[in-house]
């Protein structure tokens, strides 16, 4: 049997009720969600159609500006190849039972436009332990490639400081904003990012619990920026602002907590401050 959740964002389906050659027309409705495939057979045709419109997928994005889609398989993926369609040309974007079915793929769709995925099953001569799946969201503030990029965000301007200006926006747009110390930064193989271990003294807004509570006084959290940026363990405290990816922190602006203190007094002086800090 197949079903929709009650908001059209994710959709769970199983193979065996499906004809081996039919494909299955699935619209998705939402700017996040998931995909369940039971024991793949024949074909599904998901079309990325959210209620929303392309200008609210991100903060400060144009009607005119392109949107990232990106996916997540499922660590057990198996059974079925995931493909985008694009101009009537299939793309590959998971093939059956790959080496790094973790890792996201990246892709972006222009405003109007419905990216449409395609998945087809692999024959097996059992496919009782085979379940293709995936988490996939929309977000207007991500750069991805005109194709397939298999970056969990766009790297491009990353790991560029901040201005001003920018660092201001971050506070009001951002997934999270919070101010701590690093205690240490890992490295995580697989998305090809750092991880800044992050122990918080201040959080003012955070989506999920990112930053939970460590001890009677304090949060402690994971960041993640790109590898490239070549980030180090450094000594006092930051304000950390970012997006939330498939539940995944992901830096954005992060000035030292003085430096930030600066700026926004300059900025409230002036009049000219986008938003205020809860409790300021």
């Amino acid at each position: 049997m197949t079903s929709y959740s009650e908001d059209q964002c994710s959709w769970r389906g199983s193979g065996l009720s499906q004809a081996v050659k039919n494909v299955e027309q699935v619209w998705l409705r939402c700017a996040e969600g998931s995909v369940e495939w039971l024991y793949p057979a024949g074909a599904l045709r998901l079309t990325l159609s959210p209620r929303l419109p392309w200008s609210a997928m991100g903060p400060g994005e144009s009607s005119r500006s392109p949107v990232s889609a990106c996916i997540k398989p499922d660590q057990h993926w198996g059974g079925a190849q995931l493909y985008l369609e694009r101009d009537g040309v299939l793309e590959l974007l998971v093939g059956d039972e790959t080496s790094s079915p973790a890792r996201v793929r990246c892709f972006s769709a222009m405003p109007g436009e419905r990216p449409a995925l395609f998945m087809q099953a692999t024959p097996h001569q059992d496919i009782s332990r085979r379940i293709a799946a995936f988490r996939y969201e929309l977000r207007g503030d991500w750069t991805a490639q005109p194709s397939v990029n298999t970056d969990p965000i766009g790297s491009e301007g990353a790991c560029r400081p901040c201005n001003n200006t920018e660092i201001l926006m971050a506070v009001c747009t951002s997934d999270f904003v919070v101010r701590g110390n690093i205690r240490s930064v890992e490295t995580d193989s697989n998305l090809k990012a750092a991880v800044i271990k992050v122990s918080a003294t201040r959080v003012y807004r955070q989506k999920f619990a990112l930053f939970p509570e460590s001890g009677r006084l304090t949060r402690s959290g994971e960041i993640r920026t790109p590898l490239q940026c070549g980030v180090r363990p450094g000594g006092g405290s930051f304000l950390f602002t970012g997006r939330v990816h498939f539940g995944e922190a992901w830096l954005g602006c992060a000035p030292r907590y003085k430096d930030f203190l600066k700026v926004y007094e300059q900025a409230k002086q002036s009049l000219m401050i986008p938003c205020t800090l809860v409790n300021d």
